[in-house]
């Protein structure tokens, strides 16, 4: 007679769906994507997001302390993501991660982080400068 034996799963069954987000790191090539439980709270998500940018050896360097860095969504506004919120409660699966601005007191202001954007405008230069150019060439 044969004996089978059965394998116990260990491991903790997740309630909830779950999502594969973007990370994009403030100053970095390329977003950072990983799977997250949708219950899981803000704070664990900046400390998953600094974990795998560190395992793959991205540049610049950050650090390891979550509590320098905030969670913004360029979707909802340029208010940082509280900590204790879910990740799943914005509806969204883009976010970036931006070090906290350096506070001179101890307000209790949000933050508000300012999310840096491409400049447009250089190629209007370039277009009214080559027309200028053969206008006055006659």
């Amino acid at each position: 007679m044969l004996l089978m034996k059965h394998k116990k799963n260990h491991a903790p069954k997740v309630s909830g769906n779950r999502l594969l987000i973007s990370v994009t790191v403030v100053g970095s090539a390329g977003p950072i994507r990983f799977v997250v439980n949708e219950e899981e709270l803000v704070a664990t998500v900046i400390d998953t997001a600094l974990k795998s940018y560190a395992r793959e050896g991205r540049l610049p360097v950050l650090g390891s302390n979550s509590n320098d860095f905030v969670l913004c969504c360029p979707v909802i506004g340029t208010e940082a993501l509280k900590p204790w919120e879910r990740i799943g409660s914005f509806g969204v699966r883009n976010f970036m991660l931006c070090k906290k601005p350096q506070a001179d007191g101890d307000d209790e202001k949000p933050v508000v982080v300012e999310i840096p954007r491409k400049s447009f405008g250089s190629w209007k230069a370039w277009f009214n400068k080559s027309i200028h150019l053969k206008i006055s060439s006659h």
